[in-house]
């Protein structure tokens, strides 16, 4: 039996670096994919075929499964390891064909798809919704999503241990806007553990322009050692913060709900940091973008207030600038002239340190804009023009299988 499952990436509208202390942001699916056919076999082998350009990857369902000479196979690997030692009684493979139209490296987690889309594969194939242990450990969507975040990162799982990933220590949010967004929506979800606050209808007649700066900021690359210290600061400040209080929060933001004197004292934790020149404006980044921009860009879209809305993202953005720094030319001249060209809103999203940034604008213009957008970023950074990607997409539904339509014979 062969199934097809059509696998999204995703955007992150605001909610920039927090979702590994436990923040908020704002994101969803949308309508660039993986379309992916899978067959059940019954060899131990999870086999990824992803077209004549990259060729097939075939890696057993062990424990100490490595990658092959291919540069992608890094992601089948850690499924089949991660999901072989987990759930040792799979042993149903799977053959998996890749196509679709997600680009790769455009910033819309093309990475976290392939994880989501493989490891859906191996679980389907093995029958996972009847049985007990995967039932009684990932007994929704939302731990669906973690447990696939897990395997990407390398995280440990509830009762399952950790192990070296293959991706950014986040908090989850890319395979949580994956599987768990709803077409025509933004999703308003906190992190560590997961929780969906609420849907926010996007209003149809705009759309999403994507500018993809052609700075490569990939996951196992570049990005991945500068996003990683980024996240274990916070995390340090946490370890700090029990120290000192004698309290076990795992999260920036379980401590700062503890009680009215938590900022102050997260504050003087920083302070006394020797990173205080990076931490102190990394925590007060922290409590803007989840308590004051998250749920005010959700509120503008909802009553389209559009002046609103383009302020706090403005913000957004100018603090992912100063206090992140995790912003190059490439994405702060995007944002500009994306705001130039009429943009209700625009900013860079993702992890950062290169990677892209999107734009909201009238589906009716969105052509001339990008025509227009495009040529001032080529005008200004000629060396990028041939990496640089151009995509205009809306949220949509979230990954989910096809299931084909048999007419009575």
């Amino acid at each position: 039996m062969t199934r097809h499952y059509v696998v999204p990436g995703r955007v992150e509208l605001v909610g920039k670096h927090v979702d590994y202390a436990g923040g908020r942001s704002l994101t969803c699916a949308v309508d660039r994919a993986l379309r992916v056919e899978a067959e059940a076999t019954n060899k131990p082998v999870l086999q990824v075929d992803a077209g004549p350009e990259r060729g097939v990857a075939a890696i057993p369902l062990d424990r100490t499964a490595a990658p092959t000479a291919a540069s992608w196979s890094v992601y089948v690997a850690a499924v089949a390891r991660r999901i072989a030692r987990d759930f040792p009684h799979f042993r149903c493979g799977v053959e998996v064909r890749i196509s679709g139209n997600l680009p790769e490296g455009a910033g819309l987690s093309s990475s976290s798809a392939l994880i989501v889309a493989l490891g859906t594969a191996l679980a389907d194939a093995n029958d996972a919704k009847n049985d007990e242990l995967w039932r009684r450990e990932i007994p929704d969507a939302l731990a669906r999503a973690e447990y696939f975040a897990a395997i990407e990162t390398g995280a440990p799982y509830r009762e399952f241990a950790g192990e070296e990933g293959v991706g950014v220590r986040g908090g989850a949010q890319d395979p949580i806007a994956i599987v768990c967004g709803e077409a025509g929506a933004m999703s308003e979800f906190s992190y560590l553990p997961p929780r969906l606050r609420r849907r926010v209808p996007w209003p149809s007649e705009y759309v999403l322009a994507i500018g993809v700066s052609g700075v490569h900021a990939v996951k196992t690359g570049n990005a991945q050692q500068q996003y990683n210290q980024a996240s274990e600061a916070m995390r340090a400040l946490v370890r700090r913060w029990n120290a000192e209080t004698g309290r076990r929060d795992e999260t920036v933001a379980a401590a700062l709900e503890s009680g009215p004197d938590a900022v102050d004292r997260l504050r003087h934790i920083a302070r006394s940091d020797a990173s205080a020149e990076y931490l102190l404006p990394r925590l007060e980044q922290f409590r803007e973008e989840t308590e004051t921009i998250v749920p005010g860009v959700g509120d503008a879209l909802r009553v389209r207030d559009w002046d609103a809305l383009g302020r706090l993202v403005d913000r957004s953005f100018a603090l992912a600038t100063r206090a992140l720094r995790n912003q190059v030319p490439e994405t702060g001249f995007l944002v500009r002239s994306a705001r130039d060209r009429g943009a209700i809103a625009a900013s860079a999203f993702g992890a950062g340190f290169g990677g892209a940034v999107w734009a909201m604008v009238l589906e009716e213009r969105s052509e001339r804009f990008i025509q227009e957008w495009r040529a001032d970023y080529e005008g200004a950074f000629p060396s990028r023009a041939s990496s640089a990607q151009w995509v205009v997409t809306r949220p949509s539904a979230p990954a989910h299988e096809e299931v084909a339509n048999h007419l009575p014979g």
